[in-house]
Order: structure tokens, then C-alpha cells, then sequence
């Protein structure tokens, strides 16, 4: 299968907001599933779906690709991995087309008018991975940037863009449960750790007992941040 082109552009699920649009949120999937997938999970975790006065939310879908965990097999994931552990080397060729391709889809948001300090990334998993190296490598100007049950690899990418950083960086909003099997909480907040430490203001929950899933709790607290991460934006633009 051909690799993924930096021109690709993605297949996306979205919900406008009620009132004018004036800020708008991107909120990528796991590995596996789909920007529809997201938001039907979303949907029954809280009843209902995630929505805003004023911001739209985008939920695209990765491109299928080949991937070596799944020993090549096609499935919708934003990157490559030789293996899930935190010690391997991130597969940096295919998160830098997929940066691109992210990179374009923020800059069709500005041309239609919305400021880049009024949009946020984030995601679930290898979503919120992925978000953190489009942010913080290629978009240090977001509002905000949010990751669930999420990581970085040890020697990743994003740490060595931040080492040499000039201004200010977004805020940075964790969730993680306590009893995630796949990306373990300390891998969480190992992440949160170096993240700090390189300069980024951080908030992390710990949710006890949850497993790599989402919850009513963090989907409510990360609602919260949203808001007022947006409406202090909105008080200084």
C-alpha cells in the first residue's frame, strides 16, 4: 500500500455549534476507529454529544494505513509503531506526513476566519500523542492542547522541539486512569513530567479504577477546561 500523502485530506465528522462559530476544537481518535467512532463513544459515555455555544468540533478519521503492531495489517491509526512500549523509537516518517496533513486541516480552519489562539487539538490514546506533536512541534500558537489516556514515547520528537522552544506554549490538559492496561498511568505521567519540566503548564487527573477508556468524569472536567481555556482567549483577542 502507497504511504500516506501529505495531500491527503481526511475524512471528518462535525459538530457545529449552536450559535456563531468562533472557535473550533479537533479532537482525533485512537487507534483503530474512526472520527464518527469517537463521537457515537462520546455520545454514550455522556448521553448525548459534545457540544458548544460557540465552538465546532472536527472529529477526522486517519487514513488506513499499515501497521507493524497489528504484524502490517490495514487499520485507520495517525502513525506507525515498531512496538507499543515507551522506550521505542517513534516511527518519526509517518507522524511527520501526518503532521502535514493536521497542519493543513488547522489552516482551513484559520481561512475560514477562526484565529489559531481560538483553536484547540486533542485526542484520545495515539490520538492525543499525535495532537501533542502537531502542537507542540509545528503549532506552538494553539489555545490548547488535550490528551486521554495518552503518551510519549522517551526520546520523542515533541521533548527535543521543546528543548529549543522560543515563547510561549499552550496549556497542556492530561486525563488517565489508574488502571489503564495499554498505556499505563505512570507512562502518563512521565509524559506530564517532561512536559513540565520543558516549559508547558500542565493539569492532570488521575481517575481511579478507570480502565483505557473514557469517562462521564474526564469528559466533563475536559468540557470545563475547554471553556475556559476558550473564553480566556476570547477576554485577551
Amino acid at each position: 500500500m502507497a504511504a500516506v500523502s501529505g495531500s491527503v485530506r481526511l475524512q471528518r465528522c462535525v459538530v457545529s455549534p449552536a450559535g456563531r462559530h468562533s472557535a473550533s476544537l479537533i479532537f482525533l481518535h485512537g487507534s483503530g476507529d474512526s472520527g464518527q467512532g469517537l463521537r457515537k463513544w462520546i455520545k454514550q459515555v455522556l448521553n448525548q454529544d459534545l457540544t458548544f455555544q460557540h465552538i465546532k468540533i472536527i472529529y477526522p478519521t486517519a487514513p488506513p494505513r499499515p501497521y507493524t503492531p497489528m504484524k502490517g495489517g490495514i487499520s485507520n491509526v495517525w502513525f506507525d509503531r515498531f512496538k507499543i512500549s515507551n522506550d521505542c523509537p517513534e516511527h518519526l516518517e509517518s507522524i511527520d506526513v501526518m503532521c502535514q496533513v493536521l497542519s493543513d486541516l488547522i489552516n482551513d480552519e484559520v481561512k475560514s476566519g477562526i484565529k489559531k489562539n481560538r483553536i484547540l487539538i486533542g485526542g484520545f490514546s495515539m490520538g492525543g500523542c499525535m495532537a501533542m506533536h502537531v502542537a507542540y512541534r509545528n503549532h506552538q500558537d494553539v489555545a490548547g492542547v488535550f490528551a486521554l489516556s495518552s503518551f510519549l514515547n522517551k526520546t520523542s520528537a515533541v521533548y527535543q522541539a521543546l528543548q529549543k522552544r522560543d515563547g510561549a506554549l499552550p496549556e497542556l490538559f492530561q486525563c488517565h486512569g489508574t488502571a489503564d492496561e495499554l498505556v499505563l498511568h505512570s507512562w502518563g505521567k512521565e509524559t506530564n513530567s517532561a512536559l513540565q519540566a520543558l516549559g508547558v503548564s500542565t493539569k492532570f487527573h488521575s481517575f481511579p479504577g478507570l480502565f483505557h477508556e473514557l469517562s462521564t468524569g474526564e469528559l466533563e472536567k475536559l468540557k470545563a477546561w475547554i471553556l475556559d481555556v476558550v473564553c480566556g482567549q476570547f477576554q485577551v483577542s
